[in-house]
């Protein structure tokens, strides 16, 4: 009896802490353009705390994203899943979601204007400590994030999960403010080892706080579960690269916001 009691009350305290995780889906704009983002938190903390804005994959909002905001509340922190494409605006297939991101691939302006404005809708909300923000983005929202921290924003750190990282612009490497951490699937057909060492090369030469990692045996798209487990098509989930490499993202964190 003293077991079963036991293992009711721990039941019990895992869904209060569950619950502490507060999800709100909210509505703001940039320019004409009605977005839809989400935020993430902790209720069961009181006061300011260090923000991360979250940025999609090419297939906008997903549910991949939705649980990255939670597991990033139930750190401490006030996540926010920005909206770049539009409240609505979420491409199903390769050829829809590959054209929706198109949009902004061959827009780095207004990319970074969209991107920007899910940074001040995170930075402006009451829980959070506006000198302690970072930006995170997977495989399209990895460049989005990238190119965040190239347009100057006030970030402490940017970290890239399978992101792509060319850019039209590479001398705007000059106005990162962020530590930058890539992490990066050894094997990715979609970011091959020519731009891995452009970037590398462009990071030394604005003279920017950069690390990255390359995890063997990963492709694309190595943290959602959604992609497959098969890398001959270029994209598929890998277990031991998507734990070290959150992994490695926390341990980013616990430096930049100390």
């Amino acid at each position: 009896m003293r077991y079963l009691a036991a293992t009711i009350f721990l039941l019990f305290l895992s869904g209060q802490v569950q619950a502490a995780i507060h999800v709100e889906t909210v509505e703001y704009r940039h320019d004409e353009a009605v977005l839809e983002g989400v935020f993430a938190w902790d209720d069961a903390l009181a006061g300011q705390r260090p923000g991360v804005l979250v940025v999609h994959e090419w297939t906008g909002i997903n549910n991949h994203i939705k649980e990255r905001i939670e597991k990033l509340a139930s750190l401490g922190y006030l996540a926010f899943a920005a909206d770049i494409y539009g409240k609505g605006i979420r491409p199903q297939g390769r050829e829809a979601a590959s054209a929706q991101a198109k949009i902004y691939r061959s827009n780095i302006p207004l990319m970074r204007e969209r991107v920007r404005r899910g940074l001040e809708t995170l930075t402006e909300h009451q829980l959070a400590d506006p000198q302690k923000t970072a930006a995170i983005g997977y495989c399209f929202g990895g460049t989005t994030a990238l190119e965040l921290a190239r347009s100057g924003a006030n970030l402490k750190g940017v970290v890239s999960f399978h992101g792509g990282l060319a850019t039209q612009s590479p001398e705007d490497a000059k106005n990162i403010r962020a530590k930058v951490l890539v992490l990066h699937g050894a094997d990715d057909p979609h970011v091959p080892p020519k731009e891995v060492l452009a970037f590398q090369d462009e990071m030394r030469n604005a003279g920017v706080d950069w690390q990255m990692i390359h995890y063997s045996n990963a492709v694309h798209s190595f943290t959602n579960k959604q992609a497959g487990n098969d890398n001959s098509k270029g994209a598929a989930y890998n277990e031991m690269a998507d734990k070290r490499s959150w992994e490695a993202m926390k341990l980013f964190f616990g430096e930049i916001f100390q």
